[in-house]
């Protein structure tokens, strides 16, 4: 038989007090009537009472008929260390584990909460595991996952291995799995590919984001430019401020665009060569397809723009109505975090004024 060191605090006798004070229900409890039986021969007596409220799998062990009414009753464990059966009866009856358990014997847990339907330690092992993780273990924690029905656990080895992938094939439980499981290599190799391209659209959908934004920015900019003026551009009844905006990065771009397309020759038509006013005229007419001031808005063409879109279908017409959708809901997400935005964009307008004031 095993020597195994049992705890005092892990013992039946002291597991069936704490279950007292856990579990209102077992307040009463008789003496232990069926034994735990594990691999090396350690004996754990338990009460069947206990053990089939919290597992309908032992529920139904300890509900089959035995051959002999005289036979003692017993549960073999077997397959797993003695500690690890131990901590499992120890969960049970307390709905506790210790960590020193859980780190030392989780891979045991896992497989024993799996196969006797205990999801609480499910779960707790499956977070256990994932904070152990290592390139070398990670490729058995997966499979084990996977025969566990672990998918949280399954998820975070995937992800390890996405983000490892060159030191992962190098160890032998990667090996291992080529020449056993094709398959399982197959779908890891599939969720990296999904993995990048997540990735690459992400990027892709944060600069489109960005650059609605800073087409959201630049018509508060067009707008503040024309009510109020900054620093050199502004009405002719209105003195400029000398002071820049919240937004002066984006703002003196504005002003030097208007500043150009007031003095080129080629600003006459949307379709002039100078790609710089084609630039101001596209602003100009977003600006109108947001704007819902165009009686009392000061932007020049603003109710020239309303009006001849009114009368044109372009062919185009839906992709200029998705871009300004696209803008006006950039301009809606930016107001959720405007206080910081704002706070950085004083930052950045004080820099740069300060250094082009220098110069």
């Amino acid at each position: 038989m095993e020597a195994v060191h049992v705890p005092y605090q892990v013992h039946p006798h002291s597991l069936a007090a704490a279950a007292k004070d856990r579990k209102p229900q077992f307040h009463e409890l008789p003496d232990p009537d069926i034994h735990i039986v594990t691999s090396g021969g350690l004996r754990i007596p338990a009460h069947s009472t206990i053990l089939a409220s919290v597992s309908a799998v032992l529920e139904n062990i300890i509900d089959q008929p035995r051959k002999h009414r005289s036979s003692e009753k017993v549960i073999p464990i077997l397959g797993v260390p003695c500690e690890a059966v131990v901590s499992f009866v120890q969960f049970l009856y307390t709905s506790r584990c210790p960590e020193e358990y859980l780190r030392k014997y989780g891979i045991h847990l896992l497989a024993l909460s799996h196969v006797y339907l205990v999801p609480h330690l499910k779960q707790r092992c499956s977070k256990q595991l994932a904070r152990q993780l290592t390139i070398d273990s990670v490729v058995d924690i997966l499979q084990l996952a996977r025969m566990c029905d672990a998918p949280d656990l399954s998820l975070s080895c995937m992800k390890m291995v996405s983000s490892h992938f060159k030191a992962v094939e190098k160890t032998e439980g990667w090996k291992f799995l080529q020449e056993h499981d094709p398959w399982l290599e197959l779908q890891i190799l599939q969720f990296m590919d999904e993995s990048e391209l997540r990735k690459k659209r992400c990027r892709r959908q944060r600069k489109e984001q960005r650059l609605y934004l800073q087409l959201s920015d630049a018509m508060e900019c067009l707008e503040h430019i024309c009510k109020e003026g900054c620093t050199e551009v502004g009405p002719h009844d209105v003195e400029p401020t000398k002071k820049p905006c919240s937004k002066f990065s984006t703002c003196r771009g504005v002003q030097l665009l208007i500043k150009h397309f007031a003095t080129c020759r080629n600003r006459v038509q949307e379709g002039g060569s100078c790609w710089r006013c084609k630039r101001m005229w596209q602003l100009l007419r977003l600006h109108a397809s947001i704007c819902d001031q165009s009686d009392s808005c000061k932007v020049p063409l603003c109710r020239q723009f309303k009006v001849r879109m009114q009368q044109e279908k372009r062919k185009h017409d839906a992709m200029w109505k998705l871009l300004v959708n696209k803008v006006v809901s950039a301009k809606t997400i930016s107001s959720l975090s405007l206080p910081k935005r704002k706070a950085d964009a004083d930052a950045d307008a004080i820099r740069t004024f300060g250094l082009q004031t220098t110069c």
